[in-house]
């Protein structure tokens, strides 16, 4: 303020700026205070120097404020599970420790995501058991009753259960270097939890200094964005302004475990709750006895040239005429109709694959042998179709030839228009192409001709029990 000549009138004109930005970042107050620390003015307290000032001094305002500990005291149980364990003959117990309010003997709590309920019928801390353990202390709690219990769960009180869902509108801010993926997985914790998730779409970028919404398809280091999440299970939550521990979350690169961003869920999806999964008496075994096989998939990989396709083709004919169900899901084929409007950036590439991964998925499902030829460049999109599938179901095959085998081959005059930069992130120029760590099957193409490679791969789906004769 001394810079100003402690004036009042610019004072005033910059609270109510302040006020302003304050209301359009969604904060329930904002105060304004005027100081001047280097001499400690309004800090401790009122100063003669702004005599029209009637507010706090900077220090009464901090200390009238409520420790956050004192406001989630308030808030009903949360008591995050690390482990579990049988407490005694009758009961069962779990560690972990408490995220909100206040655990007691004797209290109604239910168990989430699984919604069994029960009571709490003894209290330990490092202490000994006393009756009542709060915010922040690790405890082990023993239930009434067969109550059963699981790492991650979230216990909470029963009257004031937390809300449970699969999918939610979130805030966070990107802090991998490589840029987010619409589409791609990544691993969230939030509380004692883990679970797979995806974020699909990115509804907008926020700009740091105007709160203006900004259209993106992704967001680089350190930017602010909006999205939808999708996890391959529900999980108990509280929205993030109220609960900061089961509402704050974390995302991680599952290949190298790094940390890629922090954010905040702000509330379940409706989909989440009216979408069930729909229970039906003919299912995939009974798809599989009709037809007489095992369905699986069979994920041919590699650089386009390498011969994927003629592979694949060579192994659907053999399949075929020995009577086995099949279906080839080829990569130029796809893009004419469910992918055509999709590009080839990393972006799209990512998304490409998730859906060819939903589409194997449900092929298999109805029984089928199924055949991808698609470079799929990434190992995460490659993991993340695998993990969609039963163990034994999923079969990568690296069909492998070094990039300048590939490109004499070139078989489209592809390799040549990326050299010219007529063609964009083109996989192996410039775009990368991670080959497999340990795929089922790989098959050198320039030691094997395209029969011996679809020899290879029978001879691998005979020794698995896929296939009994062909």
């Amino acid at each position: 303020m001394d810079r100003v000549d402690y004036s009042a009138a610019r004072f005033r004109e910059i609270a109510a700026r302040f006020r302003e930005f304050a209301a359009r970042a969604g904060l329930a107050a904002a105060t304004a205070i005027p100081v001047y620390a280097r001499r400690g003015v309004n800090v401790a307290s009122p100063a003669r120097e702004m005599r029209w000032y009637r507010g706090p001094a900077l220090t009464g305002w901090l200390e009238a404020i409520e420790p956050e500990a004192e406001r989630l005291r308030r808030e009903p149980l949360r008591f995050a599970v690390e482990q579990t364990h049988t407490a005694n003959a009758d009961g069962r117990g779990a560690s972990g420790f408490v995220v909100s309010g206040v655990a007691r003997p004797g209290m109604a709590i239910r168990v989430l995501p699984s919604g069994r309920s029960g009571a709490i019928v003894r209290v330990t801390g490092a202490d000994g058991e006393r009756n009542a353990f709060g915010p922040g202390e690790c405890i082990v709690l023993e239930f009434s009753g067969n109550i059963e219990v699981s790492s991650g769960d979230l216990v909470c009180a029963a009257d004031a259960p937390a809300e449970v869902a699969d999918q939610f509108e979130a805030a966070l801010v990107w802090t991998g270097e490589e840029p987010l993926l619409r589409g791609r997985t990544y691993e969230i914790r939030i509380a004692a939890r883990s679970a797979a998730a995806t974020v699909a779409p990115l509804k907008y970028r926020l700009n740091p200094d105007t709160l203006e919404h900004v259209a993106a398809e992704t967001l680089a280091m350190n930017e602010i964005g909006v999205c939808e999440l999708e996890l391959d299970r529900p999980i108990a939550f509280d929205p993030f302004e109220r609960n900061r521990v089961t509402g704050g979350f974390e995302l991680f690169d599952p290949q190298t475990g790094h940390g890629v961003a922090v954010g905040a869920l702000r509330f379940a999806l409706r989909r989440s709750h009216n979408v069930h999964w729909q229970h039906v008496d003919v299912n995939k075994p009974a798809r599989a006895r009709l037809k007489g096989q095992r369905p699986c998939v069979l994920w041919l990989t590699g650089l386009s040239g390498a011969g994927k396709s003629t592979v694949a083709n060579l192994v659907e004919k053999r399949l075929h005429a020995a009577g086995y169900h099949t279906y080839l899901l080829d990569g130029d084929n796809v893009r004419h109709g469910l992918n055509k409007d999709l590009g080839f950036t990393a972006a799209d590439r990512v998304e490409n694959i998730r859906r060819i991964a939903e589409v194997a998925k449900l092929m298999v499902d109805a029984g089928l042998i199924v055949i991808t030829a698609f470079i799929s460049p990434f190992r995460a999109e490659r993991r993340m179709a695998r993990a969609l599938l039963a163990p034994g179901e999923f079969f990568e095959v690296h069909v492998d030839a070094p990039l300048e085998v590939a490109e004499s081959r070139d078989p489209k005059g592809l390799y040549r228009k990326a050299r010219q930069g007529a063609i964009k992130n083109f996989t192996g120029i410039d775009s990368p192409y991670e080959a497999p760590d340990a795929p089922e099957i790989r098959l050198d193409t320039t030691r094997l001709s395209p029969e011996q490679a679809a020899e290879e791969v029978i001879a691998e789906l005979r020794r698995a029990g896929i296939i009994e004769r062909a």
